[in-house]
């Protein structure tokens, strides 16, 4: 079966602590958010202490439309995706000219010729590399292109795919819009890359093998989560009853897809979640019967980065193999929510 071979990821150099955070959120939404400062409990109980974004602080304080947005995206994303997939290479003892596909994943910046485009110039990856951009995933992005990834090395098992996710949601911010939504990313959202490489069969070296992915879409929910394009740049689009949607469905999604594999919830050895909130990682512990420590590589990840949309997953996997290692045994899942609504999965031998 195809196998993640190596994860490495990379962050911007302005870091922002939660505290600052909160203090401008002060400053910008005083006396235009009703109830700001009960509101304000969002930052505090957000279980997130550092952030690190690609703009500097300054940049916050004025305001910047989707083009000047779009550009920042650009050159931003173009030097951290080249870093996160540069350690990546190394940790895998490969190179560029090694790689056959690569698939580029993001929701929070426009770019044509998409960024892997431009990577391929600033990495020197062969002339023939296939690419694969997927946009609009949001948080669901790092397993699904994990999965994108599995299912074209188990078609091309001499494949070795390099899967890159690169966000930038501050970008995306919008001092204009008093929407407690908006207040909700404000308190939530960061910048990051990250990067996996996933060998076919045939490929040499080891790695967590993939034995299945399993997607799950929700009908009739294209409201829970998402952007609304504005000329201004893109607007958070985040429902009150998402943890909601966790606790009642995700036992059920994820039992029947551990299930086409004779395994249950006890039988997954690391819990590899999406962390996108604290409120959805208590659901999960809820609606999944876990002990709060089968969710603690999420709870650190979100604590020392915050929610980085589809990057934040394999955060938590290359966590996890700096703790663990490859070979440990036993069963992995990896999970994320995105809009749709929709969910991505993958179950991997540790």
């Amino acid at each position: 079966m195809p196998r993640i071979q190596s994860v490495a990821t990379a962050v911007p150099t302005t870091r922002i602590d939660q505290t600052l955070a909160a203090d401008f959120a002060r400053e910008k939404f005083a006396g235009r958010i009703p109830d700001l400062e009960r509101l304000m409990s969002l930052f505090t109980n957000a279980g997130i202490l550092t952030r690190y974004f690609a703009a500097p602080q300054e940049w916050f304080f004025t305001d910047h439309d989707l083009a000047e947005k779009s550009a920042m995206y650009v050159r931003e994303a173009t030097s951290l995706s080249a870093e996160a997939a540069g350690k990546a290479l190394t940790r895998a003892g490969l190179t560029p000219r090694d790689i056959d596909s690569i698939i580029y994943v993001n929701t929070t910046g426009l770019a044509t010729p998409s960024i892997d485009a431009r990577l391929v110039n600033v990495m020197g990856l062969r002339p023939d590399v296939r690419r694969t951009p997927l946009w609009g995933l949001g948080c669901a992005g790092g397993a699904a292109g994990l999965a994108h990834a599995h299912h074209h090395a188990l078609g091309h098992p001499e494949a070795r795919i390099l899967v890159i996710a690169t966000e930038l949601c501050g970008l995306t911010f919008l001092s204009e819009d008093t929407s407690k939504a908006n207040l909700v990313a404000t308190a939530l959202f960061a910048d990051g890359a990250a990067a996996a490489i996933v060998g076919g069969d045939r490929t040499s070296g080891t790695g967590l093998e993939i034995l299945g992915t399993r997607s799950r879409f929700y009908p009739d929910s294209l409201d829970v989560m998402g952007w609304t394009v504005l000329q201004e740049g893109l607007q958070v689009v985040f429902a009150q009853r998402i943890p909601q949607i966790v606790e009642e469905t995700s036992a059920t999604d994820i039992g029947s897809f551990l299930a086409d594999f004779d395994l249950t919830t006890a039988d997954i050895d690391a819990f590899l979640l999406h962390p996108g909130g604290t409120k959805v990682l208590e659901a999960y512990e809820k609606a999944l019967s876990l002990e709060a420590d089968q969710l603690k590589l999420p709870r650190e990840i979100l604590r020392d980065y915050g929610n980085m949309s589809s990057a934040t997953v394999l955060f938590v996997l290359e966590k996890y193999l700096e703790e663990q290692g490859f070979a440990m045994g036993g069963h992995g899942l990896i999970s994320a929510l995105g809009p749709g609504f929709c969910s991505e999965s993958l179950l991997l031998a540790l």
